[in-house]
């Protein structure tokens, strides 16, 4: 019995030991640097630019880790879910460090960490959506809940940081959104640590001796923020909307392809850089316009270009995230394209496609076209009724067969009759003996 007790504390022992090192270097040292970013003000597609920009670098460079300092009340929640994601998908450990806060779309970035550090007087929470509908409330509070899952906290806190109504005992009373100070989330396990300055984080994670390299925002990351911007997004769709039904009108390959196409490179571009659009959404819309292009100067009919008109729908689709908003956002701008197309209709020459596309002939009368028969070759003359008009009934005329009407009285058949009045197809008759 003292022989198995012994080994039990033997093995408590060394239990304890390797729990403690974990502790003291939770995580795992290695040769390269640590990478430092800075989400600081509103959170656009220029802060993902950078960040994309330092994740791709940090595992090339075979970085001990990624250091994101957090300072936001929040921002574009697209482009906060596009960080998430590079964040959880990231192979290289990251640490989170809200340096003052980390609110709304800032709170999604920093629980998407497995490693947190606030400094004294830092807060995070208050993500409530704006605007606070039914539909907005219930998405981004299963994505803080989901992430705050995937890195082992309590999802019910992550949700009470979105929806009011929730509360969270000992924090926030239902009603009231929560927000989580410096030393509150400490107890819920949603900060390790409070670290007055960087310095401290690093040695807390064991890389005090590290290399530190700083990734600051640059003319792409600028470039990518202001275009990330959703009237920028729009503007620019509806450039390429416009341009789109401009070729297909003209068939001109000229000013109008042009314009679309830098449009094109700044929409896809500022996304790519984000890490938003990849090789699919890229090669949807170039193949969209290759079929376009080929059923413009090839016989066919329209197969290829609506193949390739829907083919460039879905890539823009897909690039503004594939929900409810991205459809808002592609209608607003196809509406607009369609009214300024609509102005310059008249001015622009018309192609095969356009042709095929568009009925030009009019059915008018001039040409020969009516929408109904005419009648009119029966006014005065006399007919025998072949059945009692009560007072629609038939007539024969010249050995025509006619679907007529009286005055309002009833007329037996086999009455002589003349017709009075013919107004569309209806043909008005009286019997001759009155």
């Amino acid at each position: 019995m003292r022989h198995i007790a012994y080994h039990k504390m033997v093995i408590i022992v060394i239990v304890a030991l390797f729990t403690l090192f974990l502790a003291e270097r939770p995580i795992a040292a290695a040769t390269g640097p640590v990478i430092s970013i800075s989400i600081k003000g509103e959170i656009d597609g220029g802060q993902a630019a950078l960040v994309h920009k330092a994740m791709t670098d940090a595992t090339s460079k075979q970085a001990q880790a990624v250091l994101i300092e957090i300072d936001t009340f929040g921002g574009l929640v697209d482009s906060a879910v596009s960080i998430r994601d590079m964040i959880i998908n990231s192979p290289v450990p990251t640490i989170c460090y809200i340096k003052n806060r980390a609110w709304s779309a800032g709170a999604l970035i920093a629980i998407s960490h497995k490693h947190i550090a606030i400094a004294p007087g830092g807060s995070i929470g208050a993500a409530e959506p704006i605007p606070t509908t039914e539909k907005t409330v219930a998405a981004l509070k299963a994505e803080l809940a989901a992430t705050a899952n995937r890195t082992g906290r309590n999802p019910q806190v992550a949700e009470a940081m979105v929806d009011k109504s929730l509360g969270f005992p000992g924090y926030a009373e239902p009603g009231q959104i929560l927000a989580l100070t410096d030393y509150q989330a400490i107890k819920v396990g949603y900060a390790d640590i409070v670290a007055s300055d960087r310095e401290t984080v690093l040695a807390h994670y064991g890389l005090a001796d590290s290399e530190v390299i700083e990734y600051m925002p640059g003319w792409q990351e600028n470039l990518a923020g202001w275009l990330s911007n959703p009237t920028v997004k729009s503007f620019l769709m509806s450039i390429i909307f416009l341009a789109v039904l401009t070729e297909i009108k003209t068939a001109g390959m000229g000013v109008a392809a042009l314009i679309g196409l830098i449009a094109a490179v700044l929409f896809f571009g500022s996304q790519w850089l984000t890490g938003i659009a990849g090789w699919l959404e890229i090669i949807l819309f170039l193949g969209g316009l290759a079929l376009i292009l080929f059923e413009l100067y090839t016989p066919g009919v329209g197969v290829f270009g609506i193949s390739g008109i829907i083919a460039v729908f879905a890539s823009l689709f897909l690039t503004l995230g594939a929900n409810a908003a991205a459809i808002n956002m592609l209608a607003i701008s196809l509406l607009v394209a369609i009214v300024v197309f609509l102005l310059l209709l008249k001015r622009l020459p018309s192609s095969k496609l356009w042709s095929r596309l568009i009925l030009k002939d009019a059915a008018t009368k001039n040409a020969g076209f009516s929408s109904s028969q005419d009648y009119s070759v029966y006014l005065n003359k006399t007919g025998v009724t072949t059945t009692g008009l009560r007072p629609a009934g038939a007539m024969i005329i010249d050995g025509v067969q006619l679907d007529v009407v009286s005055e309002g009285q009833f007329v037996e058949p086999n009455t002589l009759v003349k017709v009075v009045n013919i107004t569309g197809n209806r043909i008005v008759v009286r019997p001759v003996n009155s």
